[in-house]
């Protein structure tokens, strides 16, 4: 049967829909704007929160955010390291990898156990632009594990596509043991006092790994090709990451094994429900852009032309939180009373409809949460009632 003539559309060439990807985000980005990189942080961001287009949006094509919300009147949320800690974390960092990476090697094989490392190679990972970066890391991977020794990568750089673009990640370290394990390692400031760490500081750390992890699975996918081919052996990923963290009060090292698999488990469902940033950027009006020279009523419009969830924890991973938060109020969205609570509401999306709704003005008395509201709605009519008769008495 011969297919009706315009039922198929032909395909374009994957390296032709790049270039145009990269062609339409640097039209968003503006014509003299920077962009900037995506980063394993602000993917784990996104990944908490994958209903945001806007975020999606803006971080696929390298919108400077903070720049964004002071053009748009907004105050841009402060968030993330001091000066002083950055360079306390890179002193700390420089002395975990001297020698070669001795100390950090040792600290893996208490942990891990295995084969004592000595000899260790260290890897010249130089090359042209995070693209070459990338190949030349994927390359000494490769080498690393066909060679049955102790690598440390000094600062790899692994590319992991997000909602179809690309994003280029650099992870403190990799180390490939004789068994063909890699294993990322995250190097922190903050210590480690009785051999545990601030749980809070720990959790980042481990949302922040899981996407180092998630990006070297598919390099060893790619590596693990090839190894069939030649007969090398074949690398695993390590899903438990090495957290080296100044022991107690001092600047020595101590380390610690964290299990990462349900951070992964959660990063990777929630970066494939991102909406492909083409599809988001395809909704916008033509030569709409958020270049941050244009007159700020333009660029305000552009901006709530794409839907945002804002959510309480926003104001501690973007800097547009403010602004969103603003937006959200303005309409009474319940998003800006928290996720949890947005959750229970169900089909309630406004807080006067959910004021309705506990009145009996609205809503079907069916839905479990317009039934909650009521029930709750009554409770504090009684308690009142008791309080005000019982203030009588008193008088």
């Amino acid at each position: 049967m011969s297919e009706s003539q315009g039922s198929a559309r032909p395909k374009t060439p994957p390296r032709e829909r790049t270039t145009a990807i990269r062609q339409r985000l640097a039209e968003l980005r503006g014509p003299t704007a920077v962009p900037r990189p995506l980063d394993a942080r602000a993917l784990a961001a996104l990944a908490a929160n994958p209903g945001c287009r806007r975020r999606a949006l803006l971080d696929g094509a390298g919108v400077d955010k903070g720049a964004l919300a002071e053009a748009l009147g907004s105050p841009s949320a402060a968030f993330g390291q001091s000066q002083f800690a950055i360079a306390r974390g890179n002193t700390f960092e420089s002395r975990v990898k001297s020698d070669g990476g001795t100390e950090l090697l040792r600290l893996l094989h208490e942990r891990t156990g295995g084969e004592e490392p000595r000899d260790a190679a260290v890897p010249d990972l130089a090359a042209a632009g995070p693209e070459g970066r990338a190949a030349r890391t994927a390359l000494a991977l490769r080498e690393a594990t066909a060679s049955g020794g102790w690598t440390l990568l000094d600062h790899p750089m692994l590319a992991l596509e997000v909602a179809g673009s690309p994003a280029y990640l650099e992870p403190d370290a990799v180390v490939v043991a004789p068994d063909g394990r890699w294993t990322v390692v995250e190097i922190k400031s903050f210590p480690m006092i009785d051999a545990a760490a601030d749980p809070a500081k720990v959790g980042a750390a481990a949302r922040q790994a899981a996407v180092y992890v998630l990006a070297l699975e598919r390099v060893a996918g790619l590596v693990s090709g090839a190894a069939q081919d030649t007969g090398s052996p074949a690398p695993a990923v390590a899903h438990s990451v090495l957290l080296v963290c100044p022991k107690d009060f001092s600047n020595l090292p101590t380390a610690s094994l964290v299990d990462v698999r349900k951070q992964l488990s959660v990063t990777r469902r929630q970066l494939a429900r991102l909406t492909r940033i083409e599809e988001i950027a395809d909704a916008l009006a033509p030569g709409a852009s958020f270049a941050l020279d244009q007159p700020a009523p333009e660029l305000t419009d552009t901006v709530e032309s794409v839907p945002a969830t804002y959510a309480p924890e926003c104001l501690s991973a973007c800097e547009l939180a403010f602004h969103c938060r603003d937006r959200a109020r303005s309409v009474d969205a319940v998003t800006a009373l928290g996720r949890g609570l947005r959750a229970e509401l169900g089909g309630l999306t406004s807080v006067g409809a959910v004021l309705d709704a506990a009145r009996g003005h609205a809503g079907d008395a069916a839905d479990p949460a317009v039934a909650a509201l009521r029930r709750a709605a009554a409770l504090r009519a009684e308690a009142l009632a008791g309080a005000t008769v019982g203030g009588a008495v008193c008088r």
